[in-house]
């Protein structure tokens, strides 16, 4: 029979019936089907990164919003970029007072002590004094100062590359071409020369020394400890340098004329130079070598990591900070480094490497100073020197920095090596002494840390609970702004697109994918019980999935995992509507990576799932079967993480389980003596700037407020011991109790490991959506 009859039509018409039904209950109704293929978390980590990458090429024309120059006179303009000056030292850091200058002998005494015990070396025109200088606390600088015969004609500290040290920029070690030996050469010129000590890449002394070993260069340990308490590796480095340039500022207080101050540096040097003279406007000259700001700080060692820094900064940017004073750039030989190699074993080490910046990138970043420049009011000079490949302070740098301090111009036409008379100090106790300075100083401020956050939360107003929670307001802006990172709410439709993965008697499971940016999508699984009535709203549990978790782990019923038990399969059967999403911390140093190419632009993972959850909520707010008011979240591990954060600046969620995770979260992420601790393991995404001095878990529970909170923790959980998260709960349920919330917030605390318990948990739901129990 044709099918173009009308009999034949009915026909076909009535075999495809069952298939058109069968394809629509794959779909839930309203939505389109999803017909994305392949693994979906990886394609939103994916995506992610793709949008990360619009955002870093978009930074520099972004970063006027920032600035607000006034080019009307060198005064207005030093002026107009002081804001800009602060917000730097800010972010590196470089927020400490330092001591009055002093220093001191350091040389090691040995054979005749006869003369200067300090002078361990001298020079064409100078001596070579071994000596430390206080910057703060129990923070010190030590180095050479290489002091001249006469008058000091210019002070200068001169930064070599961490891996090099002061004594092979001096002469007085092998290690470096002459030519390479800038502090010696300055010193031959007159100068009075301080060269500081810096951490080098190695893992020598990683971890706490004496307690334990860590695989790991000591620059990352320490970056790791830092970040956390609002310090970075660079800030600590720029200190010691500014408090080497309080002394030698000191030194010529009765001079006429005074010297010219000036920082000269290479490598990781070139970069603490470039930081000190952009920060200090007594430097009068800053020479650059072998750095530049490298907008992709992601394929850097993570201790160059700046939080926020590309966002506001790049080498024009920081130019302009030293400006009008005079700059020299030399774009010579770089350092190449990596840690860890290619196959080199090593303890959760973040990837990164040092290498020669292609030529069009750091012409680029550099020609950019011109620009940034071109018209600012007295600007002495702004140089950029074309070295060779091998080039280190070369002989056109150190022509123009005679002209920048005012040296004279003739040429030294002989060169005599540099004599020992003393031993030098051991390098090895040397790096001992000043990783450890710089470890304990970390943990002073972890220490510190509660009283910092009590000054910080003065301004909230505990008189009663409606006054807390309006006088809170400022700090939840504050985290969402200075710690979490906004990106812009969506700017798509959702377009919900779903498929049915699994059924049973009592809930039927669809993935659903929604739209929030180019790019940029929500992905989860909604599990709806059977039997909604029309027109019945029910209850929303968000189920959060942990560490390289996906929402199947949390909700498909053929599922049973040790840590989440299908607990939103489990709670589906009590009759709530759960939906699992898919977070972004999968895919191990993928999204890790992800994520250092967002902290330099003021973003972080956070930023991105808010935003996603924003989209779910949005989502399932407009479901004829969900009540919008009743939608609660629930997480394990890093979905208790999650709960701490998520939550608090989305207020939609009308309540928050924290399971596996609560903790004293700021010594788990600092402390170099307990095993708990993040130092000493492979995640090094959990560093969040500066969340020491402001928020640990109980002021991040205290955002919560009014909305129920609670607190699911098992004995035998390695994420931290019962003495920190009873520590921590306490302030939480006594800024409960003290507004007269006590009855809404609880902690569950049974004999098991790091998984759902389910019990008081599930109580504490049914209690705070005023959801009947099953029977």
């Amino acid at each position: 029979m044709k099918p173009q009859s009308p009999l034949g039509w009915l026909i076909a018409a009535s075999l495809l019936l069952p298939l058109a039904i069968d394809a629509q209950s794959l779909v839930l109704p309203g939505t389109q089907p999803l017909t994305m293929e392949g693994d979906l978390a990886a394609q939103l980590v994916g995506g992610i990164d793709r949008y990360l990458d619009r955002v870093l090429a978009d930074a520099p024309k972004n970063r006027a919003r920032h600035w607000n120059r006034d080019l009307s006179s060198p005064e207005a303009y030093a002026r107009s970029v002081e804001t800009n000056r602060q917000r730097l030292a800010t972010i590196l850091g470089v927020v400490d007072s330092r001591a009055p200058a002093q220093l001191r002998a350091s040389a090691p005494l040995a054979g005749d002590l006869k003369g200067n015990p300090a002078e361990i070396g001298r020079g064409k025109g100078f001596r070579i004094l071994a000596v430390a200088w206080n910057v703060f606390r129990g923070v010190q600088g030590e180095g050479l100062l290489l002091e001249p015969d006469g008058e000091a004609k210019a002070s200068v500290v001169a930064v070599p590359d961490c891996d090099s040290t002061p004594e092979q920029l001096a002469g007085l070690q092998p290690g470096l071409p002459d030519s390479d030996q800038f502090a010696r050469r300055l010193a031959e010129e007159g100068c009075r020369v301080i060269v500081p000590f810096l951490i080098d890449r190695s893992d020598t002394y990683s971890g706490l020394p004496g307690v334990r070993k860590l695989r790991q260069s000591q620059r990352e340990t320490l970056w790791r400890a830092a970040y956390e308490m609002g310090r970075t590796l660079q800030g600590y480095e720029v200190q010691k340098v500014l408090a080497a340039v309080d002394w030698l500022i000191a030194q010529s207080a009765g001079a006429t004329p005074k010297p010219r101050v000036g920082v000269v540096g290479y490598g990781e040097g070139g970069m603490i130079a470039c930081f000190a003279g952009a920060l200090d406007p007594r430097i009068e000259l800053t020479v650059v070598s072998g750095y530049f700001v490298n907008p992709s700080l992601q394929d850097e060692p993570i201790y160059r990591n700046v939080w926020s820094l590309t966002d506001e900064f790049g080498s024009a940017e920081i130019v302009g900070l030293i400006a009008p004073r005079r700059v020299i750039w030399e774009r010579g030989n770089y350092p190449l480094a990596e840690y860890p190699k290619p196959g080199q074993p090593h303890d959760g080490a973040a990837p990164g490497a040092l290498r020669r910046p292609s030529a069009d990138a750091a012409q680029k970043e550099l020609e950019e100073g011109s620009v940034w420049l071109k018209d600012v009011p007295g600007v002495a000079e702004w140089k950029l020197i074309r070295g060779e490949p091998t080039d280190v302070i070369n002989d056109e740098t150190l022509a123009a920095i005679r002209a920048g301090l005012d040296l004279p111009a003739s040429v030294l036409t002989t060169q005599e090596k540099v004599n020992a008379t003393r031993p030098a100090p051991d390098n090895s106790q040397r790096l001992l002494r000043q990783y450890s300075q710089l470890l304990e100083d970390t943990q002073w401020l972890m220490r510190e840390a509660e009283f910092t956050r009590g000054a910080f939360w003065k301004k909230a107003d505990r008189k009663s609970a409606a006054a807390f929670v309006e006088s809170a307001k400022w700090y939840k802006e504050y985290f969402l702004n200075e710690i979490v990172g906004p990106i812009p709410t969506a700017s798509l439709p959702a377009n919900p697109r779903t498929r049915k993965v699994s059924e049973t008697d009592a809930f039927t499971c669809y993935e659903v994918v929604l739209d929030v940016h180019p790019d940029v999508f929500a992905y989860g699984i909604l599990v709806l019980p059977k039997g909604i009535k029309p027109g019945e709203k029910r209850p929303v549990v968000i189920c959060q999935h942990g560490l390289e978790g996906r929402p199947r782990d949390v909700a498909d019923p053929k599922i049973e995992s040790q840590y989440y038990h299908a607990f939103a399969c489990r709670l589906a059967e009590r009759g709530f509507v759960t939906f699992a999403p898919q977070n972004c911390y999968i895919g191990e140093n993928r999204f890790r990576q992800v994520l250092r190419k967002a902290q330099p632009m003021k973003l972080t993972l956070w930023s991105f799932i808010m935003r996603q959850h924003e989209a779910i909520l949005d989502w399932l707010a407009a479901q004829d079967f969900v009540d919008p008011s009743r939608m609660a979240f629930y997480g394990l591990s890093y979905g208790g993480k999650t709960a701490m954060r998520i939550p608090q600046i989305i207020d939609r969620y009308c309540l928050s389980i924290c399971s596996a995770d609560y903790n004293e979260w700021i010594w788990k992420n600092t402390s170099a003596r307990s095993s708990y601790c993040y130092l000493y393991w492979g995640e090094y995404d959990m560093p969040e700037f500066n969340l020491g001095n402001t928020f640990n878990y109980a002021e991040l529970s205290w955002l919560m407020i009014p909305r129920p909170f609670m607190v699911e923790r098992g004995h035998d959980d390695g994420v931290a011991p019962d003495e920190w998260v009873a520590y921590e709960f306490a302030k939480t349920r006594r800024q409960y109790d003290a507004l007269g919330l006590g009855n809404k917030t609880e902690i569950e605390v049974f004999n098991g490991p790091h998984s759902i318990n389910g019990k008081g948990t599930f109580d504490f739901l049914h209690k705070h959506l005023n959801w009947p129990k099953p029977r």
